[in-house]
């Protein structure tokens, strides 16, 4: 093995440090400087990237916030508007419950009207009907007819008995 002859320890190391020293000067002036710009490069993009990451989440966050807003404040017309169609229909189902109970006070008066005129037609004529009842029964009967004041005290007479 060549590598273990002391003869040619020397000459080995001379050309182990002449080798080290170029790859270490081509490493020091060309490679590494390369490499320190690329990753100066990536780190500006990075930071370039969360600046502008940064950015975005805040006109997300302002957008949300707007977009809230805007919700809310929807929200609110919206509730206003029920409200008030909601009171409008009450008002208008008051004036409606309003017309039909004067409508319904109207009938129920024009009705009793009716029935208080129809009551004393029918009274008036209570004792001329029963007048011509008891006349027709007794001349049945009796096979004479009575006069017509004694009829009339009877009718009379029956009518007060029957009111107490």
């Amino acid at each position: 093995m060549p590598q273990l002859v002391f003869a040619d320890f020397a000459p080995q190391l001379v050309w182990l440090a002449i080798t080290f020293t170029l790859l270490y000067l081509i490493l020091a002036r060309v490679a590494l400087p390369r490499i320190a710009t690329t990753l100066e490069k990536r780190r500006d993009v990075i930071a370039n990237d969360l600046d502008e990451a940064g950015t975005l989440k805040r006109q997300g966050e302002d957008a949300l916030k707007a977009y809230e807003a805007a919700l809310a404040a929807a929200r609110g017309r919206a509730h206003a508007i029920a409200a008030e169609t909601r009171q409008k229909l009450v008002d208008e189902a008051e004036r409606e419950k309003a017309a039909l109970t004067a409508s319904t006070a109207k009938r129920a008066a024009e009705a009793e009207a009716r029935i208080a005129a129809a009551k004393t037609t029918a009274m008036a004529n209570v004792h001329q009907i029963a007048a011509d009842t008891a006349t027709a029964i007794v001349t049945k009967l009796m096979g004479a007819s009575p006069d017509a004041a004694t009829v009339k005290a009877a009718i009379d007479a029956a009518l007060t008995k029957g009111k107490d």
